[in-house]
Order: C-alpha cells, then sequence, then structure tokens
C-alpha cells in the first residue's frame, strides 16, 4: 500500500509505503526501489530505481526539485506525477516474488513561489 498526501510545488510530501504479502500479512522485502515519473514517463530530478533500506514500512521524502513544476507545466493548476515502487519478498507463495506498485498524485502549482 502506497499512500501521499497533498504536495505543493517545491514543498516537502512524505510517501508511505507498507508492504504485505497475497494474504494481506506484513512482509519485508529483501530489496526495494522507487522511481518519480511525470505522466509521459520522464525521471524527475533523477530519481530512478533509488534503493531503499529492506523494512516493512518505508517512506520516502520528495522535497524541492522532486516537486518542481515544469515549464510546460506551469500554465495547469497542478502536474501530475507517479512514484513506482518495485520490491523483491518472500511468502508462503514462494520465494523471490517481484512487487510493482505505483500511486498517482498531483503538486499544486502555487502562484507564487520565490528562487
Amino acid at each position: 500500500m502506497i499512500s501521499i498526501g497533498t504536495a505543493n510545488e517545491k514543498g516537502t510530501a512524505i510517501v508511505t509505503c507498507a508492504f504485505t504479502d497475497e494474504d494481506s500479512n506484513t512482509v519485508v522485502p529483501s530489496s526495494i526501489t522507487w522511481t518519480l515519473v511525470d505522466k509521459n514517463q520522464n525521471i524527475i530530478n533523477s530519481r530512478e530505481q533509488v534503493s531503499a533500506s529492506p523494512a516493512s514500512s518505508i517512506e520516502i521524502v520528495l522535497s524541492g526539485d522532486d516537486l518542481k513544476i515544469t515549464e510546460r507545466e506551469r500554465n495547469y493548476g497542478s502536474a501530475d506525477r507517479y512514484i513506482v515502487i518495485e520490491a523483491v519478498y518472500d511468502s508462503g507463495a514462494g520465494s523471490n516474488l517481484p512487487l510493482k506498485e505505483q500511486s498517482y498524485f498531483e503538486i499544486e502549482n502555487l502562484k507564487y513561489i520565490g528562487e
């Protein structure tokens, strides 16, 4: 499960990821990576295949340029983003099982942001 609150342009957002198996039991994956992309699958702020320490739940902190709105997005009220999580876990169903999940969120285009 991935949960993210509201993200404001160039602010800070915390993405919480809790890992469970097919029976909803908590698991600790052996590997975890995440990638931040826009709706056209462009990598944002070089955040591609970022490793996270294995745990049953992780928090990913996005801030600054992670939540920057590009010039081409400037005319819209918000910008679309996806965080993609990839992990490998073991359960009663087998070993080295792939877990792939994504969560959509919007970045609010604030009226004025100082540099």
